[in-house]
């Protein structure tokens, strides 16, 4: 048993000895799979851009391409991604981006995998350009980008804007990019009446989807975070750290409506991390409230003239309707539209 516990031991040390040639390994194969990438969106959009020069001038016509693509399965019979349909597609994708000097270094950073569903699925050069950065900013899986674009985040984004005080509009103006109006917890598989220790422990059980649902910049820090003021106990339901913010990040749960007497509790709760928690070197805490619904009115009333850096949003346990959503974002690029006609 003692030889066990030792063999433990020096496999501990050996974690903590190592480490820093673990992670020079790690940023190595990170770096290299990144130059390969890289290289290989440029070795589309060359091709993409002779496929689009030789179809513009007429001097192919779309079998050359279909023969393009036999020769070089004959020639190069170890070559993947070279098939009719996929040079197609990198011509689609270089005549997508060639004129947006802001974008086209974005899209480098991705795999054409997340490349194509990005092309494939968006419907406006704004949705397209929101989505190679969120992708490239969060590093979003195949999986998650598939996700977000099944929960009309755009759209979301764009018609639904966070909620946040004025108090954190001025201490942290990069706040208003990072918070939602609503957040997605459709993985936790709530039923229709839950509490809010199940929402709580489903939201424990599934924490790495939350992080990933909340941004990639969030770190958790506890659960029922404890914390005593005056010779009373307090907990917290969640808090998380904020690497880009630099500040402790308090949410509290509510699986009913909205209502101002909330916002009470919460910035008593950020007050109590500031004057005990906060590190000299942190900006003062954030605090988020996460209730089933909210009245947006209401909402708007009771965050102008609190004091405290606050987030109000709601969490939807199933995906949204994007065809609304649609709808609303046509209404609202219509009337911006009119607005600058006038």
């Amino acid at each position: 048993m003692s030889q066990k516990l030792s063999e433990m031991d020096l496999s501990t040390q050996a974690d903590i000895v190592f480490a820093e040639v673990v992670s020079m390994i790690d940023t190595a194969r990170q770096q290299a799979y990144q130059a390969v990438n890289t290289s290989l969106i440029a070795l589309y959009w060359e091709v993409g851009a002779y496929i689009s020069a030789k179809l513009v001038a007429a001097e192919w016509g779309a079998g050359v391409v279909e023969q393009l693509a036999r020769y070089l399965a004959v020639r190069q019979p170890g070559l993947r991604g070279f098939t009719r349909s996929n040079l197609f597609r990198m011509r689609q994708f270089y005549e997508t981006y060639r004129d947006n000097s802001i974008v086209a270094p974005l899209v480098r950073q991705l795999s054409w995998t997340h490349n194509f569903i990005i092309m494939g699925q968006s419907k406006r050069a704004e949705e397209r350009e929101f989505y190679l950065r969120m992708a490239a900013q969060e590093k979003w899986s195949k999986r998650e980008l598939e996700r977000q674009f099944r929960a009309a985040l755009f759209e979301r984004t764009i018609v639904e804007p966070a909620k946040v005080s004025m108090a954190l509009r001025r201490a942290q103006p990069a706040a208003l990019d990072v918070f939602k109006d609503n957040y997605l917890v459709e993985f936790l598989d709530l039923a229709k009446a839950h509490d809010e220790a199940d929402l709580h422990r489903g939201l424990i059980a599934h924490l790495k989807d939350f992080l990933l649902e909340l941004g990639r910049d969030f770190c958790f820090v506890g659960s029922e975070f404890p914390m005593q003021v005056g010779g009373r106990d307090f907990t917290l339901d969640l808090l998380f750290f904020h690497r880009a913010l630099n500040c402790l990040i308090a949410v509290e749960l509510k699986v009913t409506r909205f209502e101002p007497e909330y916002l009470g509790k919460l910035s008593f709760y950020l007050e109590a991390l500031d004057r005990d928690h906060r590190k000299p070197h942190e900006n003062p805490a954030i605090g988020v409230l996460l209730c089933a619904s909210k009245d947006n009115e209401v909402v708007e009333y009771s965050l102008s003239r609190t004091l405290s850096p606050a987030v109000i949003a709601d969490y939807h346990t199933q995906l949204p309707d994007k065809q609304l959503l649609q709808a609303k974002l046509r209404e609202f690029y219509a009337l911006d539209a009119g607005k600058e006609q006038q």
